[in-house]
């Protein structure tokens, strides 16, 4: 079969011919249709991801298809089941074998790649303003690089809660989606000072930060008393540093979430925020953002598009 992966961490991945894998106990094989790229691919390619698998690996840590076998010792998902799968790696590749408690079955109304753009972008940010933030209707959401793969979720799901939206992207075609995805307010990374423009709406009552850096800095600057801040990740490539005191006087909360860490401590949080996810895509009410697709043979091309920011919502690798 063919697959995209590392021989070792730090060198440029390459598409690789591997023998088709057989599912050992507990696992599944999937048939892979189509992986979502995320921009934690990029840190595994570096060695910067917080899990670090011995390489070789492939790449790809959302693929969705159809099981084509079990291992032994495994009850289901049963052969011919769609799902997606949350696998941290392997996604990459034309067949993978993933633990069977990884694999979330997909109503048939949802197309493979859809399902391959949904599951950690919609749960990152589900989780992140329902179960950490406690977000509530009335209250300003403040989204930065809001027209990422997270950040479009996040402001799809702040305004479906009843938020009202503040977007900060660089850029006006990444505003415009940001937009449509929802927002009521719209602010240019690039150019604006962001702590003055969102002193002027009123503050953020919530922050939703994937970027780091000065961003966070203004943003944290721009929050009300009694305000939450969610850090998600470091786009920027600047990790801030917080000041104690100001985290005290402001009565502000700064949290932080690994979508993935909860697989291990609370894997019933993740499966309840899915169950809700899937159910508001059923009712038509979410929508992945999908800028790009392209076949395994170009994925080298798909992860550059994240790397240099170009894409706008989520990049989804076809097989």
């Amino acid at each position: 079969m063919h697959a995209f992966g590392l021989r070792a961490y730090g060198q440029a991945p390459e598409l690789l011919d591997l023998p088709v894998p057989d599912p050992g106990p507990g696992e599944v094989r999937v048939r892979i249709a189509a992986c979502g790229l995320n921009f934690a691919d990029l840190l595994m390619i570096d060695g910067k991801y917080q899990e670090r698998p011995e390489p070789p690996l492939t790449l790809g840590m959302e693929p969705a298809g159809r099981v084509d076998a079990l291992g032994p010792d495994t009850d289901g998902p049963a052969v011919g089941t769609r799902v997606v799968v949350h696998g941290n790696t392997g996604g990459l590749a034309e067949f993978g074998c993933f633990p069977a408690a990884r694999c979330l079955p997909i109503p048939d109304a949802m197309p493979f790649d859809h399902a391959a753009a949904f599951q950690i972008a919609y749960g990152t940010s589900h989780v992140a303003l329902d179960h950490k933030a406690r977000l509530r209707p009335g209250e300003t959401l403040l989204v930065l690089g809001a027209a990422g793969g997270v950040g479009l979720t996040a402001v799809e799901i702040g305004k479906r809660m009843g938020a009202r939206v503040i977007a900060c992207a660089r850029g006006a075609d990444k505003l415009a989606a940001a937009r449509a995805a929802g927002a009521d307010h719209l602010i240019d990374g690039g150019s604006a000072d962001l702590r003055a423009e969102v002193k002027a709406l009123g503050g953020a009552d919530v922050v939703y930060d994937p970027v780091g850096g000065d961003q966070f800095d203004a943003a944290f600057r721009a929050t009300n008393p009694d305000g939450r801040i969610v850090v998600i990740g470091f786009a920027s490539g600047k990790v801030p540093q917080i000041a104690a005191n100001h985290l005290l006087v402001k009565n502000i909360s700064v949290m932080g979430l690994y979508w993935g860490g909860y697989q291990k401590f609370r894997p019933d949080v993740l499966t309840g925020s899915l169950e809700t996810l899937v159910g508001w895509y059923a009712e038509g009410g979410l929508r992945p953002h999908i800028s790009h697709h392209l076949p395994l043979a170009r994925a080298g091309e798909a992860l550059e598009l994240l790397r240099s920011r170009q894409s706008t919502g989520k990049v989804v690798v076809t097989l």
